[in-house]
């Protein structure tokens, strides 16, 4: 938590695990990286290949994207990637000491989310 978010407080990175009494509550975050599909053999492939084709091809809605700048896991690179698969994504909200949890910066978000949704 605190290398994803180094501006937290000890107290504050320790709330992300407050809601949960013990690790055995985490298997989900634990599993995940293994659910990553990393080979073209593993399941659920073709639904992704299925789902990034709607994305870029159907999608009508509107979209909005912060990046976590400084994120370690999925920072610019890979977020950029992610952009360029989602039909007409404007340029994303770059949040310079953003880390993996951009909720952190919400408040900031959430105002340029509103912004480009024209909700303000």
């Amino acid at each position: 938590m605190q290398r994803a978010t180094p501006h937290l407080s000890p107290e504050e990175a320790g709330a992300y695990g407050a809601p949960y009494p013990d690790q055995s509550y985490k298997a989900g975050v634990r599993r995940f990286p293994e659910l990553v599909m990393v080979r073209p053999d593993m399941e659920g492939v073709n639904t992704s290949k299925r789902a990034a084709k709607w994305w870029a091809q159907d999608w009508t809605g509107q979209s909005f994207m912060a990046i976590g700048m400084a994120d370690p896991v999925s920072g610019p690179s890979s977020m950029t990637a992610l952009r360029a698969g989602i039909k007409d994504c404007p340029e994303p909200l770059q949040i310079k000491e953003g880390g993996h949890f951009v909720q952190e910066w919400g408040d900031q978000i959430a105002h340029a989310a509103l912004q480009a949704f024209g909700d303000t």
